[in-house]
């Protein structure tokens, strides 16, 4: 069995961004499904992996994470020798336009998407 653990729902646009990360690094995982409409996710044991009860939560051995950029931002440093360079080398001003970036993906664009994302599987 994997050391990580991803728990959540393929429907969370969050929980895809940390699966993305993996699968880029070719990582091995564990997914647990969050089955959110029985109400999963609020339980007990769910909310000591996330306080918050929302999707994803991320275990690698005795670390526990959530917050699917926290998440990704940890995977791409401590697996940076595998897979896809998700790291850009160089200066802290290319640092800087990436986390400029990754700061209007997370406010500008990711509420939206992720609103069109559940309207076009609802619909269906």
């Amino acid at each position: 069995m994997a050391a990580i653990k991803v728990h959540g729902s393929p429907l969370s646009t969050a929980t895809q961004r940390v699966l993305a990360c993996l699968y880029e690094k070719g990582t091995d995982f564990q997914f647990v499904p969050i089955n959110m409409a029985a109400g999963e996710h609020k339980s007990e044991n769910y909310l000591s992996l996330n306080p918050f009860g929302q999707v994803p939560a991320f275990e690698d051995g005795d670390l526990k994470l959530f917050e699917s950029r926290a998440v990704t931002h940890y995977i791409a440093h401590e697996y940076s020798d595998k897979g896809t360079q998700l790291l850009i080398p160089g200066s802290n001003k290319d640092m800087a336009v990436l986390q400029l970036w990754k700061e209007v993906e997370a406010h500008q664009f990711d509420s939206p998407c992720s609103k069109i994302a559940w309207e076009a599987f609802t619909s269906h």
